[in-house]
């Protein structure tokens, strides 16, 4: 429950990294300044702004805003600093307040990272001042506490500053209001009224935070019915300039709305933006007006490199985080968002320009005297010209963001950590086994008919919260349309002529197993990670050497029901020691021979070998296991499981389905698109998966 603080008031802080949210009646500039123990500040390096807005442990916004989130990571911070404080200034020119007292009272919110309050400070009081000290984390006997303040400067940012032993104050308000103005078409006002009727869809995910700050599930598949979507976008328009890191591509869009729901021209108020509103922005400043001081010349940029005509270039990790890899996780993310919806934009134009070409034919024909004669040709003419002007626009558009984000690509995709690159990525080359757990796993690529050339990171959040089916049916490719014809002319050796053959299809899904297998093992510290496999019919050995030779996996499955036995039974026994363990917070009292290492599971061919019993663990372990470290993958055919009847139909459900070959199958309920997925396999001929196996073996046998 969030504590309600009065001024002077203070409240422990139970955790080190949290979020300060401010909500202010207008826009304003948040800081934060790094103190000593008598608050006072070694120099212009302890203060963050819009100007500098990263110190170490710290980030604030680089705009004004009239709502902000400021990162805190207090075990980061320098050891000499014992108070944080947060600055809230009025900026000039922006928005036309000039004191605090003119508009509805800030409010300061500090959170957890997930959202949930710990305690909110609602500034009143206040009159003429231009500039507040909101609140304070200060340190105290090694635990640290946030007060509120509620100091109040008329004489702005100069006078806070001062007051803080800042010998600099005039010249680093200057540099403030400086960064404010150059960013002044960045600045957010206030949020207005909502129209009666019409709702913005609010973020999903955590504490509803913004697409970047929250983690993006995998599509859904299209045989697992509507579920939430991975982009957490409909399709709408909006007007304005909203928030895009350089891609200047997707669209803002409404509740409930569908792709078919876009409009085709621009509403009222300017053109439709159809820039991602939720990643972060590197625009050029406006040029300067004629009677601005400032020199001729194109404007320097606000932020990041530009190209010679000033616009921002692409720049791998432009996205909020707390670390690299998360920046990059969440701009990976923001890209997927953004094809979806420049995507969704097009096709709804272009169905839009379909229907518009059908009316204006029927209106031609409806009179049976302008049927005949120059009238109706004329008539006809001009409704096709307006369709081809239509769809010509549209593609335009569409081919400007593609342009950009496949700019933003090439930037991206060599800066992953191995974690997310695909295995042609020379990171691999260099690979070390790592120290630290990842925060995500790539499971292969994601593209769109209408740009095949451009693949999007198919990135999930570890651990797994639910298994993985790579189905090697058959069946589940000879399904007829275009996006089926496009998967298989991608397909590889004796799939792309006719039917997908059996036996290729059975062996390039264990194939992907593997893939993922060994993925899953690289990027885990030495020894946090193990495989187990059931293969009752001794058919996967081929594709099971890479892991059998690196001594990954301790020898080749024990056939026969025998096997299957063996491994469920250890398994299961894992699940409800580690379970009584968690419940009763009795870690120490594990078994010894428990491997506590977190587990995955193959199972090849399911059901063949399975009986009743076999069944029920199988089940077990796929509801029960993920939360304990243990997680399920099926190579399996759907088909032949049919003989159990609707039995098996919620372990299909749980699991996310994944195909060996290049399918049309990842269905994104919001948008309405199926998108091609791509399997994450190495190279033809590489031995990047063995290098990388045997580098991770000589790092276990020395630890």
């Amino acid at each position: 429950m969030t504590a309600e603080l009065v001024r002077g008031q203070n409240h422990p802080l139970d955790r080190t990294r949290v979020e300060i949210r401010v909500a202010a009646g207008g826009p304003v500039v948040a800081g934060v300044t790094l103190g000593d123990e008598q608050g006072r500040l070694s120099g212009v390096e302890a203060v963050a702004h819009p100007g500098a807005p990263r110190r170490t442990g710290i980030e604030v916004p680089r705009q004004a805003a009239a709502e902000h989130r400021i990162a805190v990571d207090l075990d980061a911070l320098p050891a000499a600093v014992h108070r944080v404080s947060v600055l809230l200034a009025l900026p000039s020119g922006i928005g036309g307040l000039t004191a605090f007292g003119a508009a509805a009272a800030p409010a300061v919110t500090v959170t957890g990272l997930d959202g949930t309050g710990i305690v909110r400070y609602t500034i009143t009081g206040l009159g003429a001042e231009s500039a507040v000290v909101a609140v304070e984390l200060y340190r105290r006997q090694d635990a640290w506490k946030v007060r509120a303040v509620g100091q109040g400067y008329a004489d702005g940012l100069p006078a806070m500053l001062r007051d803080q032993g800042l010998t600099q104050a005039a010249e680093l308000a200057a540099e403030i209001e400086e960064a404010v103005g150059q960013g002044q078409a960045r600045a957010v006002p206030a949020p207005a009224p909502m129209t009666a009727g019409r709702s913005e869809r609010p973020g999903t995910g955590p504490s509803a935070a913004p697409a970047q700050d929250r983690p993006s599930p995998a599509p859904a598949t299209a045989a697992d019915g509507p579920t939430p979507s991975a982009t957490g976008a409909g399709a709408a328009s909006g007007t304005g300039a909203a928030a895009g890191p350089g891609t200047g591509v997707g669209a803002k869009y409404a509740a409930g709305a569908k792709a078919g729901d876009l409009p085709s021209t621009p509403v009222a108020g300017g053109p439709i933006d159809y820039r991602h509103p939720r990643r972060r922005s590197t625009p050029a400043p406006a040029a300067p007006a004629p009677s601005s001081p400032r020199p001729a010349g194109p404007p320097p940029s606000a932020t990041g490199p530009t190209a010679p005509d000033g616009s921002p270039l692409p720049v791998a990790g432009d996205a909020a985080g707390w670390s690299m890899d998360e920046r990059l996780y969440n701009q990976v993310w923001g890209m997927f968002e953004d094809l979806a919806r420049s995507v969704a934009a097009y096709r709804s134009a272009a169905d839009f320009a379909e229907t518009r070409l059908e009316q204006e034919l029927d209106r031609a024909l409806a009179d049976p005297r302008a049927r005949l004669g120059t009238a109706g040709d004329a008539a006809r003419a001009t409704a096709r010209d307006q369709h081809a002007t239509l769809v010509t626009q549209a593609r335009a558009a569409l081919d400007r963001d593609l342009a950009q984000l496949t700019a933003e690509s090439e930037v991206v995709e060599p800066a992953l950590p191995p974690a997310f690159a695909r295995w042609d990525n020379p990171v691999w080359q260099g690979y070390h086994v790592p120290v630290e757990r990842p925060m995500a796993l790539r499971l292969g690529d994601l593209h769109l008919p209408e740009v095949l050339d451009l693949r999007i990171p198919m990135l999930v959040r570890l651990p797994l919260e639910r298994g993985l089916w790579i189905d090697s049916g058959p069946e589940s490719y000879g399904r007829p349309g275009p996006d089926r014809d496009i998967g298989r002319r991608e397909l590889p050796g004796a799939l792309t002529d006719g039917a997908p053959d059996e036996t290729e299809l059975r062996r390039l899904a264990m194939e992907s197993a593997v893939a993922i297998a060994a993925r899953l093992l690289a990027i885990h510290p030495a020894g946090d990670f193990a495989v187990q496999v059931i293969d009752p019919a001794g058919a996967a050995a081929p594709a099971l050497a890479p892991l059998v030779e690196s001594g990954a996996l301790p020898a080749y499955p024990l056939p026969g029901a025998k096997g299957v036995a063996a491994v469920l039974e250890g398994l299961t026994r894992r699940v409800e020691l580690v379970q009584m363990a968690v419940r009763h917070r009795a870690a120490d009292a594990l078994p010894a021979d428990l491997d506590t290492a977190e587990q995955l599971l193959i199972v090849h061919d399911f059901p063949h070998g399975f009986d009743d019993r076999a069944l029920t663990r199988l089940r077990y372990l796929a509801d029960e296991g993920p939360a304990v470290g243990v997680h399920l993958m099926l190579v399996a055919d759907r088909a032949q499981s049919r003989e159990y009847g609707p039995v098996l139909d919620p372990l299909w459900r749980s699991l996310l389905r994944l195909t060996p070959v290049p399918d049309a199958h990842l269905a994104d309920p919001w948008v309405g698109h199926a998108w091609t997925y791509e399997p994450p396999l190495a190279p033809p001929g590489s031995q990047v998966v063995r290098q990388v196996l045997g580098r991770l073996a000589a790092a276990r046998r020395a630890s």
